[in-house]
């Protein structure tokens, strides 16, 4: 599950550099030759966007390291911060999963999810993100708030459409919520409390499942290399 390897993260990085570019750029306009800066107030953009800046930003190091020491270890400024990434667009994912494509399917709403663009970016950058994180970054870093920690980057997006929509601004369609679960008119304040804390304590559950996943891959490298450490040498060479 881990590979400490430049050379493989660099083409990983690489290839999920462009893939999420791609994504934005279909989802913005960009290659339509119809650019709208609309899409940028949405937190699935936002976040493809962390991921974007964060992998350029992996491979840059990537390439340095590769070049100062080698092809073997691991390349990334904080395996805290990718970790935070990965959850920040798994966010993303779990959010256009469990409410966005019901509703469109229930709700006969108009909106056609699974297209391209829309796998792009809710399920593809997702998976490259959490994927790096789980073979290109060392782990055993994250800490036990950290879950908490994570979950502020949600919250002040949440803070910031409330205020934003309060204030007269719109979003795609010209409505005041980015998402339907914001929704106050329809679903009542009380309603949209619910759904905060609901979908807050099934991301925290998520957290701390990657939390978990963190320390177990730490375990198993640990026993690993003192498993390799303790192989007396005579040994190694008699099997030869």
């Amino acid at each position: 599950m881990i590979l400490p390897d430049r050379r493989a993260a660099l083409v990983f990085r690489i290839i999920a550099v462009l893939l999420m570019a791609w994504g934005i750029g279909r989802v913005s306009g960009i290659f339509d030759g119809r650019p709208s800066g609309v899409q940028f107030l949405y937190y699935t953009v936002l976040s493809n966007m962390l991921c974007l800046v964060w992998m350029v930003i992996l491979v840059v190091r990537t390439l340095r390291d590769l070049r100062a020491d080698g092809a073997r270890g691991w390349s990334t400024p904080s395996p805290r911060f990718s970790a935070a990434v990965a959850f920040a667009i798994t966010v993303t994912m779990l959010i256009y999963l469990i409410v966005l494509v019901p509703e469109a399917f229930t709700q006969n709403t108009g909106y056609t999810p699974f297209t391209l663009t829309d796998n792009l970016i809710h399920i593809i950058t997702p998976i490259l993100a959490i994927v790096d994180w789980l073979v290109f970054v060392p782990h055993g870093r994250i800490r036990a708030l950290d879950p908490l920690l994570w979950a502020l980057l949600p919250y002040a997006y949440l803070a910031f459409a409330f205020v934003y929509g309060g204030l007269g601004g719109t979003f795609g369609g010209g409505t005041r919520y980015p998402y339907p679960f914001m929704d106050v008119d329809r679903n009542g304040v009380d309603g949209v409390v619910l759904w905060i804390v609901g979908l807050t304590v099934a991301l925290e559950v998520v957290a701390y499942l990657y939390l978990g996943i963190d320390k177990a891959i730490a375990a198993i490298d640990r026993r690993l290399r003192a498993g390799s450490a303790s192989t007396p040498r005579g040994s190694v060479s008699a099997r030869r």
